[in-house]
């Protein structure tokens, strides 16, 4: 395989996962008509259209979507091909593509991708930052950090740190409104409501021993932002279901209280996860230690329960 089909392979996953012309042609550093050319000589080549074009937006034809697969699989293998030989002699170095979710990623992932950097200088990190659910293989990341169930069983996954969650309020609600004793209490509660992709956020699911319970919530303020619904909690307008992570300090200082304490909820354990491989980059091995190591000391720090 020469190095022009590894060139074209790449531009077209690129193209794909971009869905844009002028956006490609900006990462590329060419002009949007350069993008076209090159693209219409790929379907002239192969003889079928792989892309459905529109004044803003490409879509993908059922060969596109089958040429997008075969591409990102032969690219994959080539690196990691690359990767075999090397990477046992080698330091870390090379791009490493990361994705976490806003918040989480905002105010913790970022900083410590600024510390792993001054560890590893020969390493070029791209952080991509968003909420919707992703497709690691296809979209081309290493790795990605998320808190609860792994969206994907057939990815590999290390658990980076327990993370219990809790109902809780302020004393100020709960002076007012009264503490719930039973999960049945909470429909006559205001509830806080964090919206997070496709979640069902306004049912809570509680054990106590081999009983489970599922509630349907209700309340008049809900968001798809951590800090907002958290904040919303802490200046008294009603009960959230948070995790450690975020709530434990409060719960430290008396800020929030626990609801329901004999009644446990799923937890929201943080994973990093990554397309499954025999060999990891040397790149990608030293972030998960990395990871592994930073974000149990910072989770101390924020005065666990």
């Amino acid at each position: 395989m020469n190095n022009d089909i590894v060139s074209e392979l790449s531009f077209f996953v690129l193209l794909a996962k971009l869905g844009s012309l002028s956006a490609t042609a900006r990462e590329l550093g060419i002009t949007p008509p350069a993008v076209t050319k090159r693209l219409m000589l790929m379907e002239q080549r192969l003889g079928v259209r792989l892309l459905n074009r529109t004044t803003r937006r490409v879509s993908l034809t059922s060969e596109g979507e089958t040429y997008l697969s075969q591409a990102a699989r032969i690219l994959g293998d080539i690196r990691d091909m690359e990767e075999s030989v090397s990477s046992s002699r080698a330091a870390p170095k090379g791009l490493l593509r990361v994705n976490a979710t806003l918040g989480f990623g905002r105010t913790t992932i970022a900083p410590l991708v600024s510390a792993f950097a001054r560890r590893y200088p020969d390493v070029e990190v791209q952080l991509q930052l968003t909420d919707r659910a992703i497709n690691l293989v296809e979209d081309a990341y290493d790795l990605g950090i998320r808190f609860g169930e792994l969206p994907d069983t057939r990815l590999g996954a290390r658990k980076i740190l327990s993370n219990r969650r809790f109902l809780c309020a302020s004393p100020a609600y709960l002076k007012r409104r009264g503490m719930p004793h039973l999960p049945q209490d909470l429909a006559q509660h205001s509830c806080i409501l964090h919206r997070q992709n496709n979640d069902t956020y306004s049912t809570w699911k509680l054990q106590k021993g081999r009983k489970a319970e599922t509630v349907k919530v209700h309340g008049s303020l809900s968001s798809n932002d951590g800090d907002v619904v958290l904040g919303w909690a802490l200046d008294g307008h009603g009960i959230l279901l948070r995790s450690e992570w975020d709530a434990a300090k409060y719960l430290d200082s008396g800020r929030l209280q626990v609801v329901l304490a004999d009644y446990t909820l799923p937890s929201a354990d943080l994973y990093v996860y990554y397309p499954s491989r025999q060999q990891q980059p040397a790149r990608v091995r030293a972030f998960i230690d990395f990871l592994a190591e930073s974000i149990p000391a910072a989770a101390n720090k924020r005065h666990r329960i």
